[in-house]
């Protein structure tokens, strides 16, 4: 018999009360438990990014962590980046700069971007091309990603 937990997932500022077996991970059950299809699954073994969140506000791979280790904890995703129909400033620097290909690898990037440039809103180029780094784009959009990337980082040390 599979053991259930209720846990409590802090999901862009909404509280989502979900059930889950120990084994379910933080990308599926924010997925498939609250519904953020955003948070795209790639490889399940932490190494493209494309399932990149902020968790208390620090970038992690959602595939490697189980849902359970989250309960409680505040969670942002993609989805919590715009203000309604307001983009996020990268959001709109994704799309000024074509840093747009497919865009399977998009929200793990504005993930991994929200959390390095909230960290340290004046990163240096190459602490911020090296934190990039982590990520993977199949479609070799590093260029327009750093240009759009790079942008913002210009505008929050202005």
């Amino acid at each position: 018999m599979t053991q259930h937990h209720s846990i409590t997932l802090h999901l862009n500022g909404t509280a989502h009360a979900v059930s889950v077996e120990p084994r379910h991970t933080l990308v599926d059950v924010i997925r498939e438990g609250c519904g953020a299809t955003g948070t795209h699954t790639g490889c399940e073994h932490g190494v493209c990014g494309s399932c990149t969140v902020l968790l208390d506000g620090e970038p992690i791979r959602a595939c490697l962590m189980f849902a359970i280790q989250a309960d409680g904890r505040q969670i942002r995703t993609v989805e919590g980046l715009a203000h309604g129909t307001i983009l996020h400033r990268l959001q709109q620097a994704f799309i000024d700069h074509h840093a747009l290909q497919c865009g399977y690898c998009t929200p793990g990037f504005l993930m991994l971007a929200a959390g390095l440039l909230e960290a340290d809103p004046n990163i240096s180029d190459d602490a911020l091309q090296d934190g990039l780094s982590a990520n993977l784009c199949r479609c070799t959009g590093y260029v327009n990603i750093l240009r759009a990337v790079r942008a913002v980082a210009a505008e929050l040390r202005a």
